[in-house]
Parts: structure tokens; sequence; C-alpha cells
């Protein structure tokens, strides 16, 4: 059994049926490592805390199981800072927070496996696990930082781009071997309580997308790595591969997450250049449609939306949007 305390953060939005089931694997693995669960419903207002209180009283799992709400729904880093600042049952601090998605749901040894790469290289600030679906097919959660010539190349989508900027491309091919990367998701992620003590928590600016990318970019400015484990296997309902594409609109927490994000860690002439460069890719992926019939691969309005953003002009859209345990936009208008 391992030494190290871990302490898992599950975040709930009113889907308490499949967080229980991401607990019991999170507890499971919690019992082999003598870490803890704690359940954060982020403010779901919907029965969710009081259904999961009930449920999980039933499992008789004492200290190692607890369920608590967020006053607030800030947000994934917000909800993820509210459980990280609990601590320990009986009030000390762990050496190790595992987040994990409450879609998702570990197999036997996926936390052992994050926690070996984290005993074997002193500076692993994040070890993250390899992400499948439920249908076993694999999902890219490993990436590069965000930068100028990578908002170009992924707007535009073309091959002659991509050759000139190869290592500006943000999703990287997926490792077989314990890899170090820029950033990876957050689904099912071992992070180092002594590097957070460091460098801090996740800014609570975002409210969602970006988050992560910007505490693993805050990370390795503080000479931390991320690690990629595919011997830490993980499966994930919410499709990793779902983004912009699958959005009737893109909301407007988006686009302020994405230009948060280049600001503060690249200042604001920089994000100004990285939007030139995005408007740039889409309009040679438009002019791609028109020669060679091209499917859509933006959302409706996307273009008009990110230089409508850029300017200042923001779309309301009705309430301040929700988060679900899918890490996915939920809106007022969708539910």
């Amino acid at each position: 059994m391992s030494t190290a305390r871990i302490l898992t953060i599950i975040l709930n939005y009113r889907t308490p049926d499949l967080t229980v089931k991401a607990a019991q694997a999170a507890l499971r693995e919690m019992q082999s490592l003598g870490g803890e669960v704690v359940i954060v419903d982020n403010a779901s207002g919907d029965g969710s805390f009081d259904t999961l209180t009930q449920t999980v009283a039933a499992w008789d799992a004492g200290d190692m199981l607890r369920v608590v709400q967020s006053p607030q729904n800030g947000g994934f880093g917000a909800g993820n800072n509210f459980g990280m600042r609990l601590g320990m049952s009986d009030g000390t601090a762990p050496d190790f927070y595992y987040l994990l998605n409450s879609d998702a749901w570990p197999d036997p040894g996926a936390v052992q496996a994050l926690l070996d790469v984290m005993h074997n290289h002193a500076r692993a600030g994040f070890a993250g696990s390899h992400i499948r679906g439920t249908d076993d097919a694999p999902h890219c959660t490993v990436f590069r930082f965000p930068s100028i010539t990578g908002e170009l190349e992924g707007a535009a989508r073309t091959g002659l781009i991509t050759r000139l900027f190869p290592n500006s491309v943000v999703p990287m091919d997926i490792p077989a071997q314990t890899t170090k990367v820029d950033w990876t998701a957050g689904a099912s992620l071992l992070i180092r309580a002594e590097m957070l003590n460091e460098i801090g928590l996740f800014d609570e600016a975002f409210f969602l997308y970006y988050e992560e990318t910007e505490l693993c970019h805050r990370a390795k400015r503080a000479g931390w790595d991320t690690y990629y484990v595919p011997d830490s296997r993980t499966v994930h309902v919410g499709s990793a591969s779902t983004g912009l594409k699958e959005w009737a609109r893109t909301p407007a927490y988006w686009f302020a997450s994405r230009r948060y994000y280049f600001t503060k860690v690249h200042g604001r002439i920089y994000a100004a250049l990285a939007t030139l460069a995005r408007i740039t890719g889409c309009l040679i992926w438009r002019l791609r449609r028109v020669i060679s019939d091209k499917p859509m691969a933006d959302p409706p309005h996307f273009l008009r939306d990110l230089i409508a953003h850029s300017m200042g002009v923001t779309r309301q859209r009705g309430p301040k949007p929700t988060v679900n345990p899918h890490n996915h936009p939920v809106t007022e208008d969708s539910k």
C-alpha cells in the first residue's frame, strides 16, 4: 500500500447517477491506496446533493467518502478548487489530488500507475490517464500549448500549413509510452500538492475551457512537468472529440476563456495576433469549402462571433451557463 495521501475530487452537476458510478470506481482505487474521495456538488439546485448524500451514506465508507456542496457554480476550476481546499477528512493536507470527471471511471490500478510516475519523476506535477470511450475508442487528451501558428493551423485545416508548422499542431498523436507533454485533460488527472502550493490552484477567472491548459503552462514555467501515462486507463462517457463543431453556436464564455488564456500567458499583443491568425485560418478554410466542397467545420456564426468578441462586442443569450459533469457547456436555453 502506498504511503502517499491522495484526495480524489469528483465534481457533480445534475447527474447524480453518473457521479455515483464514478465514486464507486474512485472509492475502490482509494481503498487500495489509503486515500479518500470527496464529491463536490457544484450548486446543482436539483436535489443532487440530497440524492448523493443519501446514496453514499448506505455504503458505510466512513471518512473515506464525503459529499459536500459548493455555495455557487463558479465553473470547473472553481469547483475543483473548492474540493482541494477541504483537504483530508482529518484536516491535514494530502500529498496528491486526483481529479476524476463524474462521467468517468478508472480501471483497477489506474491511479497506482499515475502515482508510480509521480514517484519516479520528482518534478512531475501532473500525470494524466489514457482515456477511452464506452465504445473502447481512444480519446485524444494530449496536447501542445496553443500558439499563434497553432491557431492558424487548427482553423485552416490544410495539409500544407500543417506540414509548415508540425510542432504547433495542438492535438498530439497518442503516445504508446509514458511521455512528457505540454498539457493533458483533467478527466483522470493526478496533481502533486507540493506544486500547487508553489504555483497556486486553478485560475477561477476561467469559467470553462482553457483552465487546465493555463495551470499546466504555469507549472511548466515554474519547472514542473506534465506526463501522459497510457498504462493508467480510464473510461469516459463524454467524448473528447466533442467541441466547437458540435455546438449549435459557440458560447460567449468559450471566447472569453480563449482570449483570457492568451492575454494572461503571452500578453495583449500576442493575444491579438493569435486571434488574427485564427481569423485567417477560418478564411482559408472557407475558401477551401468554396473550391473543394469541404464540409462545415465550425459552429454557425463562429467567425462572426470570434471577430465580434475580439472587438469587445459580446453576445448575450440568457443567464450565465452552468457546468455539467461532462465538461460540456449547458445553458438555460438548452435545458
